[in-house]
């Protein structure tokens, strides 16, 4: 389908949907090729290396990076730290104009409790801390609204990736209950 100029009203129906097809298969193309990337660094012996969690835990990020990008994200930072506050950011995105933290928790099988359970009090105040931290890095006096979500990936052997998204899983105070 030729691609043409999109009138000031926005793209129509049809163009639309050429537009997402190619952001689509944009992503698709990055993906297949960090893998690729990925295979040739572990034949050379680069692999990822470090004990199983951390490994897990970075295959997990990967994976909610690229969900993140196919649901329309802006991905800006991947395991964002600061040198005033312990932790890290594991994604930070942009969804239109909110910024949003997602600390994203791995898992290789489903136990007794869900993944994203383990994002707890302490977690959530290293977070909120670091969050504080990234605003004020940010160009120009407005403060963005921030959002926190949790992204619950599941890697189990020889099944597809699971992944829940808890949009706005907490705010900036324990004031309200979780995933609600």
């Amino acid at each position: 389908m030729p691609f043409r100029k999109v009138a000031a009203g926005g793209p129509s129906g049809e163009e639309w949907s050429a537009m997402e097809w190619w952001r689509q298969t944009k992503i698709t193309a990055l993906e297949r090729s960090a893998a690729a990337l990925e295979w040739v660094a572990r034949r050379r012996g680069r692999g990822p290396s470090g004990p199983p969690h951390i490994v897990t835990g970075l295959e997990g990020e990967k994976v909610g990076f690229f969900y993140l990008m196919r649901n329309g994200y802006t991905v800006v930072a991947r395991r964002w730290s600061s040198n005033r506050v312990r932790g890290d950011l594991d994604l930070v995105a942009w969804q239109g104009q909110t910024l949003c933290i997602v600390e994203v928790k791995t898992r290789t099988a489903h136990d007794i409790a869900p993944a994203e359970f383990s994002v707890d009090s302490s977690k959530r105040a290293v977070l909120r801390r670091l969050t504080r931290q990234y605003v004020r890095k940010l160009p120009g006096k407005t403060v963005p609204h921030v959002r926190f979500d949790i992204l619950s990936v599941y890697l189990i052997p020889e099944r597809e990736n699971e992944i829940h998204h808890f949009k706005d899983a907490f705010g900036w105070s324990d004031g309200r209950r979780e995933w609600e």
